[in-house]
């Protein structure tokens, strides 16, 4: 069982050694949000825990997300009114008491046309259902006026009413990491780019990191591997057949000024995409488009972006230059048909030798899908009761070691709660850790520091696009010409 004791991040040796002299009770193989929500709980229920990813914590769909915590208002439209319930209930969950410094609520406005697939009367009709299962107030029809007061690009050529209700937004990279950091602080061994090579029969698996192999020792193994789980599912079974299929999401960022909302822009009866205030610039997407290569091979290309573009232009009447785009991987129940129309389940198999297979299901809803992998673990006894990730509490009680301007510390707060100021604590001796890390972003040299020694960093991608938001700079280039339409 675990004995507590928290691993240094830097320790990335020491933690290698653990992996190959220790035996686990469980092992848990990839490190996206549902993994590092599984590590975590399960390192809160006392088991001695091992994580490890191929790639980075957070380095695919995890960090490709449309960095929303919401009900899902088309969902409705889907006839999932239980998953909507159960996210609302996630997203309270998650900004009172898990990660409110993570987790911001937002307003949403769902612009309605003269040519739009929805009917006012039936949009409101669903926002009544939308605001009941919310448990909020902030939600009905507002007129263009005051739609364009909070959304000043909106589109009003023949705008007849929007629709207002209330979600949130978050850092889905740094949400992931507050999850590994949550089950290290307990005692887990967590290990990014460490990836599982063979299963050892329902006694563990072989993990290659480092130039070396490891055998890893663990009772049971759980595989939430994301995009890559039925890769996983073949190394304990060459014959197992595909269990999910794979959705290709698209989101582009654009210059552009601070809203005072989020757009959902409906384009047709199931398909909504966004244009969401995040970071001090506009994220646009997603599409939605069947996938069959390798997941390493997803790319943006020109193609997407113009899509992504085309699609914002119906409810929006400018948007600033492209800076970045990217894009993850959804993954969805195996079946036929559109993707769009793909009900966000979440699928649940066992191996011949007993491995637990999780993927699929939203972002918002990780706490409960970790949970019921671990029922599926025969893991018993677990509490749903909420837990505060590190940094979440004595939000109110931050003492600043240095002098810093109310946007900086802003941003500090935001990425890391009440540990803003262990971030920031070399820099009373080294003031040049106060310099920007990128020209033109709220990012300090420090942090880029923290990352490497807390926050088991290895690269500098690790640190540039899922610790800080320096890789939104204006200074640097966008990844590739492709991204230019």
């Amino acid at each position: 069982m675990a004995d507590g004791r928290a691993e240094a991040p830097a320790g990335r040796a020491a933690a290698l050694e653990r992996l190959a002299s220790r035996r686990f009770d469980l092992l848990v193989v990839g490190a996206g949000i549902v993994g590092a929500g599984v590590a975590e709980a399960a390192s809160a229920h006392g088991l001695e825990v091992a994580l490890v990813d191929r790639g980075d914590f957070g380095g695919a769909t995890s960090s490709a997300s449309s960095k929303l915590i919401h009900g899902g208002l088309r969902y409705l439209r889907l006839g999932d009114v239980g998953l909507v319930r159960e996210a609302h209930s996630e997203r309270r969950v998650l900004m009172r008491i898990v990660a409110p410094h993570l987790v911001r609520r937002l307003p949403f406005l769902i612009p309605l046309y003269e040519d739009g697939p929805y009917a006012p009367w039936l949009v409101q009709s669903g926002i009544v259902l939308y605001s009941a299962l919310a448990g909020a107030r902030l939600h009905g029809l507002v007129p263009p006026d005051r739609a364009r007061r909070l959304v000043p690009e909106l589109r009003a050529e023949r705008l007849r009413s929007c629709a207002l209700s209330a979600d949130a937004w978050t850092n889905d990279a740094r949400l992931t990491l507050a999850n590994v950091r949550g089950a290290a602080e307990r005692g887990a061994t967590v290990v990014n780019y460490a990836e599982v090579t063979a299963l050892r029969g329902g006694e563990g698996a072989e993990v290659a990191a480092d130039g070396d192999v490891v055998a890893v020792r663990a009772r049971a193994v759980v595989n939430a591997a994301g995009p890559w789980v039925d890769r996983i599912r073949r190394l304990e079974d060459g014959r197992a057949r595909a269990s999910v299929r794979l959705s290709k999401g698209v989101h582009v960022f654009v210059e552009g000024g601070r809203w005072r909302a989020a757009l959902a822009i409906p384009h047709d009866t199931v398909r909504v995409t966004f244009a969401v205030p995040w970071e001090g610039m506009l994220l646009l997407g997603t599409t939605d488009t069947p996938f069959d290569g390798e997941p390493e091979t997803a790319a943006v290309n020109g193609a997407d972006v113009e899509q992504v573009l085309a699609e914002a232009a119906v409810g929006v009447e400018q948007t600033g230059p492209v800076r970045e785009a990217f894009c993850g991987l959804r993954v969805l129940p195996g079946g036929r048909g559109d993707t769009a129309s793909a009900r966000r389940e979440t699928v649940f198999s066992t191996g011949p030798t007993g491995m637990v297979s999780v993927a699929g299901g939203k972002l918002t809803t990780y706490r409960r899908i970790a949970l019921e992998a671990l029922l599926h673990a025969g893991v018993r006894g677990l509490s749903r009761r909420p837990r505060a990730l590190p940094g979440a509490t004595g939000l109110d009680r931050i003492e600043w070691p240095v002098e810093l301007d109310p946007a900086t510390r802003a941003h500090l707060l935001h990425l890391y709660g009440s540990l803003a100021p262990e971030v920031l604590a070399p820099a009373v001796a080294d003031p040049s850790l106060l310099e920007p890390l990128e020209e033109g972003r709220p990012d300090l040299r420090a942090q880029a520091l923290y990352a490497r020694t807390h926050e088991w960093a290895v690269t500098d991608d690790d640190v540039l696009r899922r610790r800080t938001t320096a890789w939104l700079a204006a200074s640097r280039e966008p990844a590739g010409d492709t991204l230019r339409p």
